[in-house]
């Protein structure tokens, strides 16, 4: 499984105007909407709202990865947010939050939906991290995701990285 399967370039904001987390789950869920009829934008922020009610989506070291499953949706879908001033997210460091990956998922996509979040926040560690930040387009994170995923993609699977 690779994020790129899910994640597009145009699913993909280098510099989010969001500055709380309401406008950051709006905003990341409007970038899943460019070109895509099917989704249904305030479905999708309504889940995305009720998760959060749940538990904080943040990991901590700046990095969040929001995530909700919407009855009737069509696949799991990806975007990702980058913020350098931060957003306040409830982080459990009390850091404001740079990295967003968010995925929404069809309500029984249950296997499929926690590899993708595991994959997703491992991808958002150290190195990949501090890259990420200091990207300066958005065609140089997209390149950095890539490269991380197929990197982790050949850890994994040896065998099956070498035909991709």
């Amino acid at each position: 499984m690779k994020i790129t399967e899910y994640l597009k370039k145009d699913n993909l904001i280098a510099e989010l105007k969001a500055t709380t987390r309401e406008e950051v789950l709006q905003e990341l869920a409007h970038a899943l909407s460019i070109r895509k009829e099917e989704v249904d934008l305030t479905e999708v922020v309504r889940a995305l709202e009720d998760r959060e009610k749940l538990g904080t989506t943040c990991l901590g070291d700046g990095v969040a990865v929001p995530h909700a499953k919407v009855k009737g949706f069509p696949r799991m879908m990806v975007s990702f947010g980058r913020s350098l001033k931060g957003v306040d997210f409830d982080s459990p460091d009390g850091r404001p939050v740079n990295l967003f990956f968010l995925l929404v998922a069809p309500e029984g996509s249950h296997g499929e939906h926690l590899l993708l979040l595991s994959r997703l926040c491992r991808i958002l560690r150290g190195e990949v991290r501090d890259k990420l930040l200091r990207a300066t387009s958005k065609d140089e994170i997209y390149r950095i995701i890539e490269e991380e995923d197929q990197r982790l993609l050949a850890l994994e699977h040896p065998q099956e990285a070498i035909y991709k």
